[in-house]
């Protein structure tokens, strides 16, 4: 028993050690938003929303419900000859839908299901636009965090290099104060880039949900720059595709229909009514109809709120579709600008940097030039490297702002 209780005493010890020291999970773009797509409370929000104008048709479709009325009573004479004894009255009144009415009010029902369809995809536009650059945003800081280390190894190795050659003489102390300087400036890089990269990682973990582990990798990489279709072409498809024009296109629409809707609720109003009334002595039956006849109230205000509201969505959506134009074009732009500098940087830029680097480092190493020149060589390859890296992001931005105003995730859609 004892031999057995350190068996499991050592494999429950050994399977904490390996589940504490467990690599975090990694997860590409395409896992991260599937997760979002099926946990966000915000779009679970929205799509309840389109179930709630789903039952606001079949509200709309429905009749009006009969009203019945039974009334018990006692007849008496006042006069002799007639028989006293027990009355009933009963009643049935049925409203009777008016057809323009009916039809309007169907209409705007629809309308506002449309346009909460339509606010559903623009939630789930919105939160997948916001995830993809949260993804390249953490991409962007792990690159980072990576060049940073690597000048921090550098930094340390030419600083111990700069120290044994003031040991024995061969370069004044001043190399090794300047060398210290620079190790201590990538020490500070290297921190503060590991910060940044688990800011941008709490903030996927805000937009996917809680249950992505608290500790997580990525597994990405930058798109290749093409250029854009013609903007004419994209503007036409914005207009038609967007969701946040959909959405305000059913707004119109539905105020539209709310003015048909209380114009035609100035028409009289009319309900059959059948009654039987039931004495002692006799039945009573008769039938004939009930109208609402619109004298005091010709409903101008309801019509008065509904035509302001129908004005108001129209100039909401001209408003909207100027703005999202200019901002397809500026996005456009962007990409456009962002293009030419990840081919500019990666065409030659940095290559040129990295072979300058090289030739700094090895007339360093053979004593034809001193630390300085070899500081401000590595000081122009990280320059020109972080603009790569901020480039390749600003170019991964500019794209899916754009694919965002056009409701996909790639320009191929």
């Amino acid at each position: 028993m004892p031999v057995f209780s350190r068996v499991l005493a050592a494999f429950v010890g050994g399977f904490c050690f390996a589940t504490a020291y467990a690599a975090p999970p990694v997860y590409t773009l395409d896992a991260l938003q599937q997760m979002a797509l099926g946990s966000n409370r915000a779009l679970a929000a929205a799509r309840d929303g389109v179930e709630a104008t789903a039952a606001g048709i079949v509200t709309a479709r429905a009749y009006p419900n009969p009203e019945a009325e039974l009334l018990f009573g006692q007849v008496s004479g006042r006069l002799p000859g007639p028989v006293a004894g027990n009355a009933r009255t009963l009643a049935i009144t049925q409203r009777i839908d008016n057809p323009w009415q009916r039809d309007a009010r169907i209409s705007a029902a629809e309308a506002a299901a449309r346009g909460s369809s339509a606010d559903l995809r623009s939630t789930e536009n919105r939160l997948l636009a916001d995830l993809r650059i949260a993804f390249y945003a953490m991409l962007q800081r792990q690159e980072e965090l990576q060049a940073a280390r690597e000048d921090l190894e550098l930094a340390d190795s030419i600083r111990d290099k700069v120290k044994v050659r003031v040991d024995v003489g061969e370069a004044p102390r001043f190399e090794l104060i300047r060398a210290e300087a620079e190790w201590l400036n990538a020490q500070k890089a290297e921190q503060s880039a590991a910060l940044r990269t688990r800011q941008a990682q709490v903030a996927i973990r805000a937009l996917v949900a809680e249950e992505l582990p608290a500790e997580f990798g990525i597994a990405g990489d930058w798109s290749e720059p093409r250029a854009l279709p013609p903007l004419e072409s994209l503007v036409e498809r914005l207009l038609q595709e967007n969701p946040e024009l959909v959405a305000l296109n059913a707004a119109a629409d539905r105020a539209d229909q709310q003015l048909r809707l209380e114009r035609a609720r100035r028409m009289p109003e009319v309900a059959v009514r059948a009654i039987q009334d039931r004495e002692p002595e006799l039945d009573n039956n008769r039938i004939g109809l009930t109208v609402t006849i619109p004298i005091w109230d010709r409903r101008a205000g309801p019509v008065a709120e509904a035509t302001a509201q129908l004005s108001r969505s129209r100039n909401s959506l001209e408003h909207r579709r100027f703005t999202l134009s200019q901002a397809l074009e500026s996005a456009w732009r962007q990409y456009d600008i962002a293009r030419n500098q990840v081919t500019a940087l990666e065409g030659g830029i940095v290559r040129e940097a990295e072979s300058a680097l090289r030739v700094a480092e090895s007339a360093y190493r053979f004593g034809e030039r001193g630390i300085l020149d070899l500081l401000d060589a590595r000081r122009v390859f990280r320059a020109v490297r972080n603009d790569l890296i901020v480039a390749r992001f600003d170019l991964e931005a500019a794209r899916i702002e754009v694919d965002r105003l056009l409701a996909s995730r790639t320009l191929s859609e």
